[in-house]
């Protein structure tokens, strides 16, 4: 399919990209070829990548491509998604040099992209390969991302290995998770029971968010924390259970900052309990070397007074 957008500058970039690859590294010169260079726009291109990482003896990779084809032409919003979650993983991820690098090389991007092809299938009413999609996207990248689950744009899955995206979970804009995260449930009815991520939200690795709860913008979740309860725009959640820092968010582009915080930041309030037991016991234990002095001064003195009276005698 050709695409419908006019200009395409990220297209235009990716393909001069690949050229200037395929110079480089002439052993790629066939792959580079094959995924970006034949293809007249960037839908195909990433339908071809797709439809070949996600072939099995099921359903074979023209098929697939066939299918995700169907599914850009039914919303073409699907592809501007994917230009924008490009757009996001070269400005924030200091590992991606160049904007083919994500469409050629990075799992997390391939999974989401995978996922938005789910999505549409899922509201178009065509489950079953719905999932059929969901359970190969397991398999292939080892992230697990149901269908159903709205996902908005400028997203960026950070190695993405372990990531697990529950059905009910509805994502933002400009959001950023590391390997690891959760967004899960927390009851088995058939309601709404995964959590809520608005604009600008960045969850560091390993960390859990569950239930239907919701993270207001810019929030910041830390390595490994386990948020349970909503937390208000432009607030650090850390620690187990989730402990929301005094401190808020002032500059919304320090992703990883608070993406690998811990809670030994010094705005943390069990941080600053700890501190003040530690700053009390150091003060006791002055207090008692004053007084310790004090009565071997005293002991001493004594001594000499003792001494002193006995000569007298």
């Amino acid at each position: 399919m050709n695409s419908n957008i006019k200009e395409d500058p990220i297209w235009d970039q990716i393909q001069n990209e690949g050229r200037i690859q395929m110079e480089q590294e002439p052993i790629l010169a066939s792959f580079l070829h094959r995924v970006i260079l034949r293809h007249p726009s960037f839908e195909q291109a990433l339908a071809y990548l797709l439809a070949g990482k996600l072939e099995d003896q099921t359903l074979d990779a023209t098929t697939l491509m066939e299918v995700i084809t169907e599914c850009f032409s039914e919303d073409p919003g699907i592809a501007l998604k994917s230009r924008k979650d490009i757009e996001a993983v070269a400005s924030r991820d200091p590992a991606c040099d160049y904007f083919a690098q994500p469409l050629l090389f990075f799992k997390g991007y391939h999974a989401l992209q995978s996922q938005r092809i789910s999505h549409q299938l899922w509201h178009t009413g065509r489950k079953m390969l719905a999932l059929y999609l969901q359970s190969r996207i397991s398999e292939v990248f080892a992230v697990d991302i149901h269908p159903a689950a709205k996902i908005g744009e400028g997203i960026l899955l950070d190695h993405a290995t372990g990531i697990v995206i529950g059905e009910t979970a509805e994502i933002g804009d400009d959001c950023m998770m590391y390997h690891g995260v959760t967004l899960g449930g927390t009851i088995w009815d058939k309601i709404k029971r995964h959590p809520t991520l608005k604009d600008g939200v960045v969850i560091g690795a390993g960390a859990k968010i569950l239930g239907p709860i919701t993270l207001g913008n810019n929030v910041r979740v830390g390595s490994n924390s386990v948020v349970v309860k909503s937390i208000d725009d432009n607030c650090t959640v850390v620690g187990i259970p989730g402990r929301v820092l005094e401190q808020k968010v002032d500059d919304s582009d320090k992703f990883d900052f608070y993406a690998v915080s811990t809670s030994g930041d010094e705005s943390d309030p069990t941080v600053k309990a700890v501190k003040s037991i530690i700053e009390h016991l150091a003060d006791i234990d002055k207090q008692l070397d004053k007084v310790s002095n004090a009565f071997c001064v005293s002991e001493e003195q004594e001594k000499i007074d003792s001494a002193v009276d006995g000569e007298n005698k």
